[in-house]
Parts: structure tokens; sequence; C-alpha cells
């Protein structure tokens, strides 16, 4: 038993080293390519300039346009994915039968599992033209929406973690807040979601990572055109939008034009990174507020 049990444990340990290996083999990469590229460019001007047009003649190779286009996208799936994803695990939690939750959640969750390509030709082709029937103005590549498909694509992340997140909170509560005279909707609201928000919170910043990593919907949707905006009707384009424009093949290898794409995934990895750190503290500080 000694033997088959150290033959576990060294499988385990081996699952978890080849995971820590390929984070710090992707680190590297980026790191090396871009110390080459910011060995060219100022990463003053990377961080600070309004431009960003390093496949032009006249190049410049500010960061900002790629980060308000991620900023913006992501903030109109989030405006759509929270109190949706919230609302339905809310009711799946507190409101559904058992039959319903075991028939309904799983439907949910193929959302999660359609292709992000096929989200990304039904906002072109079928939100798009809708939403230029109400809004003339709207650009027909445009980070609206973009933004609107990719937030119901992350509903299932939002509120199948939140709904475990609520179903985790002691029944004791529940019966203590309808002893006292609460309402269910007034359970929901102010007992149990509060109890869960330490899931709820982390639910919420893993699905901003989800929309930040997005790649196929911004593509196809909102652009490839770095625009410095917070108009979500105006074309735009991500930090994950170029990196594909650029892998085309169009850019020679070994250019500095072809290494933007490694300084912009550095970036990309940087914001995930923080976003997951601090889901992290947020979890760990609710845990310890509650125990």
């Amino acid at each position: 038993m000694k033997t088959k049990e150290r033959i576990i444990e060294a499988g385990l340990k081996f699952s978890s080293l080849i995971t820590v290996l390929t984070t710090l083999g992707i680190l590297w990469v980026l790191l090396s390519q871009s110390l080459v590229f910011f060995g060219e460019v100022s990463i003053i001007e990377f961080l600070t300039s309004r431009e960003w047009t390093p496949l032009f003649e006249n190049k410049h190779y500010g960061i900002l346009p790629l980060l308000a286009g991620t900023a913006l996208t992501t903030f109109v799936a989030i405006a759509v994915a929270l109190p949706l994803g919230i609302t339905i695990a809310i009711y799946l939690s507190e409101y559904a039968s058992a039959p319903i939750r075991n028939t309904f959640k799983p439907l949910l969750e193929i959302l999660a599992a359609v292709p992000t390509v096929v989200y990304g030709f039904f906002a072109l082709t079928v939100v798009t033209p809708f939403l230029k029937g109400i809004l003339p103005e709207l650009a027909t590549f445009n980070a609206l929406s973009a933004g609107l498909v990719m937030g119901v694509m992350i509903i299932p992340m939002v509120s199948s973690l939140s709904e475990d997140a609520l179903r985790a909170v002691p029944n004791s509560l529940r019966e203590a807040a309808y002893g006292m005279g609460s309402t269910r909707l007034q359970t929901a609201f102010r007992v149990l979601v509060p109890a869960a928000s330490s899931g709820i919170v982390v639910s919420v910043l893993l699905a901003i990572s989800r929309a930040i990593g997005e790649t196929m919907i911004v593509t196809i949707a909102a652009g490839q055109q770095p625009n410095l905006t917070f108009n979500p009707m105006e074309t735009v384009e991500t930090i994950t939008a170029y990196i594909v424009q650029v892998s085309l093949g169009d850019v020679p290898h070994g250019s500095i034009e072809y290494r933007t794409i490694f300084a912009a995934g550095l970036m990309l990895f940087v914001l995930t990174f923080i976003l997951n750190n601090i889901s992290y503290f947020v979890k760990k500080r609710y845990q310890q507020q509650y125990e």
C-alpha cells in the first residue's frame, strides 16, 4: 500500500509540476520577446501613447486604444451577465423546484459549450442589424454588439458559481431569517447574498477575466480599428483581436511589428493575473470574515 500511495503522490506532484512549468514557460516566452520589443520601443510610450499603429507607415506603439477596447467590451459584457447571472442563481437556489433546477441548469450551461466563433457571427449578423434598427448611428463593427453577446456567453459562469455559493450557505441562516418574519425575497437578498458574497464576487471576477481573454467574438463583431474611445457604438479593437490580426501571417517573424503581440500578450497576462489574485484575496478575506 505504501508503494501505491507513493506512486499516486508522485503522479499528483508531477501533474502539479506540469501546470507550474507550463505557466512559467508561457511567462518566459512573453517576457523574453517583450524585452526585445522594449529594447526598441520606450515602455513609457507603450503605456501612455494614445495611438496604436504598428502596422501603418506612421508607427505608434501606445497600448491605450487596445486597453480601452478591451475594457469597453468587458464592461458591456459584465453589465449584461452580472444582473442576469445573479438573478438566475437566486431563482435556481431559492425558488426553483428540484426538477426545474435539474433541467434548467444543464440547459443554461449549454451556452458555455457553444463555440465562440458562432457567438461572433451571431453578434455580427443578428444582433448588430437589430441594434442598427434602433440606433441608426451604430457602426457595423461595434463594441456594443460584441459586449452584449459576450455577456450572454459568460452568464453560465456567473450563475453557476453564484448558485453553488448560495446553496453552500447553511440552512440555519435561512431558518433564522424565516423565523424572524422575513419573506423569501428578503431572505435571499439580505441574508443569503451577503453570506455568499465571497463566491459571488469570485464568480464575477472570473467572468471578467474570461471576457478580457475572449478572442473570436470581439474579432468578428467589434472590428479591428484601434480607437481610444468609451463609446460602445464605435468600432474598437481589443488586445486579443490585435494578436489574431498579426498572427495571420502577413507580418514578418522577428520584426518589431511581430513582437508587438508578445508585449500585448504580456499586458493581457498581467491583467488576468491581477484579477485572479484579487479574486483569491477577496475569497480569503470573506472566508475569514464569516468564520
